[in-house]
């Protein structure tokens, strides 16, 4: 269901909106691919704020190793988007699911 608007009057669809966040569907997730050959992934979301706090989680083996490293983290967050400091490698199938708190 799509985020009611301020000015929604329809009592079923803010039920509806509550009931999904209860069951948490929040939609404050996504999915990012490191970018290759670089040190820095950005994330622009409309639902990032600066006090946000983002979980990765790796959906590939080279994103798993990439984790496991310990050298990645996020690096930024401000209103709108995250960044994401990573090794410079050239892979191209580092995927993670994200879900952002706050």
């Amino acid at each position: 269901m799509p985020k009611p608007s301020q000015d929604e009057q329809r009592p079923w669809a803010i039920v509806q909106a509550i009931r999904e966040l209860f069951e948490g569907r929040s939609h404050a997730v996504g999915q990012v691919t490191l970018t290759a050959n670089t040190t820095t992934t950005t994330v622009t979301a409309p639902n990032i704020g600066a006090d946000t706090r983002i979980a990765l989680f790796p959906r590939h083996a080279d994103a798993a190793t990439e984790l496991g490293a310990g050298g990645m983290y996020v690096s930024s967050v401000k209103a709108g988007q995250f960044i994401i400091t990573h090794a410079n490698d050239a892979s191209t199938s580092r995927l993670f699911d994200w879900h952002a708190l706050g």
